[in-house]
């Protein structure tokens, strides 16, 4: 009795190796499931351009449509005689939004690639978990909490009301140091770090030619998240910007839609909200297949 006992095989249930079988042969039930969260996902993007077309009369109504009836680009028009009024041109304030944005996204980039490396692949250095763990305690910070820091040290730079003050407090981001130094740990071998350095390579040379290319999906996702990030930001500029000239556009916007003529400015607000959301839709649509990629590579362990 006991030998037959001990040779008794374990019960295992039928139900997930059915599933599994159904899984293989069908991926139906997957999309099932997958198809409606996406489309549900997809609402909000539809509704705001939906409401950039509507005319006056369905942006007013309640329960608003969610779909356009009569579709118009008046409020486009009406969003253009707005900038009309402002004392500063529009294309100032879509020259400020571009400049700061490129520039700061490529600066992001690029520190935090070059500080992520010696992090990630450096031989030596001392204190690298007490000095990587500062940057993820750092994660734990609302922005609000330190923007009266950065306006001091601004403020102590004299760089208020310049570029300087909108591009500097956000080039070192603890967020994009974060991914990248573990996208390193995940996707470049160690042994091609040490052989490339056995063969004679500089560490610039291994950073740029091996390093950078490696690990393209992680920095084509920093591009989109500190594209998206800088793009819709309004609050850095009311900050540190005192001139109307050094705003942006998404102050821009914030002005022509608040004040007496809000209700009236209806639909200006509907094209405002399409023209400030579809440069980001445009650029992750661009570049969705690296942040796939990149999620992709974010559960895999070295």
């Amino acid at each position: 009795m006991t030998a037959i006992a001990q040779r008794a095989i374990p019960y295992d249930d039928p139900l997930p190796r059915l599933w599994r079988a159904v899984r293989r042969a069908s991926p139906a039930p997957s999309y099932l499931f997958l198809i409606p969260m996406a489309v549900f996902s997809m609402l909000p993007i539809v509704y705001v351009i939906s409401t950039a077309f509507k005319p006056l009369e369905e942006l007013l109504l309640f329960p608003p449509p969610f779909l356009v009836r009569r579709p118009t680009l008046d409020n486009f028009q009406d969003l253009l005689l707005a900038t009309d009024a402002l004392s500063v041109p529009f294309t100032r304030y879509l020259f400020n939004s571009v400049f700061v944005v490129v520039t700061t996204v490529l600066l992001q980039v690029l520190i935090c690639s070059m500080c992520a490396y010696p992090l990630s692949k450096a031989r030596v250095l001392p204190g690298r978990n007490v000095i990587f763990g500062s940057i993820v305690a750092a994660l734990m910070f609302a922005p609000q909490v330190t923007r009266i820091p950065q306006y001091l040290v601004v403020q102590k730079l004299g760089l208020i009301d310049t570029y300087g003050a909108l591009i500097l407090p956000a080039i070192a981001w603890s967020y994009g140091l974060f991914m990248m130094k573990q996208f390193m740990d995940n996707s470049v071998p160690n042994e091609l770090i040490e052989a490339a350095r056995v063969d004679g390579a500089p560490e610039w040379t291994i950073f740029w030619k091996i390093v950078m290319p490696n690990v393209a999906p992680a920095w084509n996702t920093l591009l989109i998240f500190g594209f998206i990030q800088m793009w819709n930001d309004s609050f850095s500029p009311l900050v540190f910007t005192r001139s109307e000239a050094m705003k942006t556009v998404s102050v821009a916007m914030i002005s022509l839609t608040n004040g007496p003529a809000a209700i009236a400015r209806q639909g200006a607000q509907a094209a405002a909200a399409f023209l400030m959301t579809a440069p980001t839709i445009t650029v992750f649509l661009l570049r969705q297949a690296k942040v796939i990629q990149t999620m992709a590579h974010s559960g895999i362990k070295a």
